[in-house]
């Protein structure tokens, strides 16, 4: 098959776009793997398929495949990416678009400057729903109303690191480190996020902090590894640091891809994000 696509980014973080929304693009695991391989094929972190909506509530239907072929939750710089596309390939002209999402519904904003902001709803911080098994672990907490939890994870070889458990939508563990360009990202990046604690592993997050309105922010993606930018990693972060009581509520988030900022106005409330999209070019493949 001849498959047309856009290719798109959003802080570094990559995508190809698909457009599903006139006609069902069905495609094998073998054909997303392809699509996101970077030398036989397109490359992308993650592929985004556009489709309608299945509902009178939201406006497009959304969905995430890692370049591994699996369908994953929710992808922060990707829904940029989709309010730029759907914006750009004439399928809506509404600034303010809602979509669904195989477990969530989002809303989308495209701002004046060309930037984008998401609604990424709120944390969730139930250990069940993440998931997380914290059976027979002893937290240390920290920062006020009680204090939030950081778990003990045993890594291997004697090391134990301490994280911040949490999800966005998909699962994230999040660590605070002295000097993020010195992180042992790529050693210790799979081993959390494929320890045995975690069901459906786990976004490991490596977090600098630089002042109480800023953070250099690391992401070892799930499935995808080292990424350039993460957008729930990097509200999962801030969210962290907020509860932890390392940061304030409005937080700009160095990335190594680019700038994003995030916001979490009060504890019951949605984190909102917002940054940049940007189209880099159009193509076809045959698959």
């Amino acid at each position: 098959m001849r498959l047309t696509f856009t290719k798109m980014q959003g802080a570094g973080n990559d995508f190809v776009v698909l457009d599903a929304t006139r006609a069902p693009i069905e495609l094998t695991r073998e054909q997303l793997r392809r699509l996101g391989d970077r030398r036989f094929g397109v490359g992308a972190d993650q592929i985004l398929m556009v489709e309608p909506a299945r509902s009178a509530e939201v406006d497009f239907r959304y969905r995430i495949f890692n370049n591994t072929g699996d369908e994953v939750e929710h992808c922060g710089n990707g829904a940029r990416c989709f309010v730029r596309f759907v914006h750009e390939r004439g399928l809506t002209t509404q600034r303010t678009v809602k979509v669904e999402t195989v477990n969530n519904r989002l809303e989308l904003t495209l701002q004046d400057d060309g930037r984008v902001t998401v609604d990424m709803n709120r944390p969730i911080f139930e250990l069940d729903r993440v998931p997380f098994d914290a059976q027979g672990l002893v937290p240390r907490l920290e920062g006020g109303n009680g204090g939030f939890a950081l778990w003990p994870l045993d890594v291997g070889e004697g090391r134990r690191v301490e994280v911040a458990v949490l999800s966005m939508g998909n699962p994230h563990a999040v660590q605070r480190v002295g000097d993020v360009r010195e992180a042992p990202v790529t050693a210790l990046g799979p081993l959390v996020e494929t320890h045995a604690r975690f069901a459906r592993k786990v976004n490991a997050g490596f977090m600098q902090v630089l002042g109480r309105d800023e953070i250099a922010l690391r992401v070892w993606e799930r499935d995808a590894g080292e990424t350039l930018a993460c957008g729930t990693g990097a509200c999962a972060a801030v969210v962290a640091g907020i509860r932890l009581g390392w940061l304030d509520r409005r937080v700009n988030v160095q990335a190594r891809g680019g700038l994003l900022t995030v916001e979490w106005p009060a504890d019951d409330a949605s984190v909102r994000m917002t940054g940049p999209a940007e189209t880099v070019y159009q193509g076809e493949i045959e698959l």
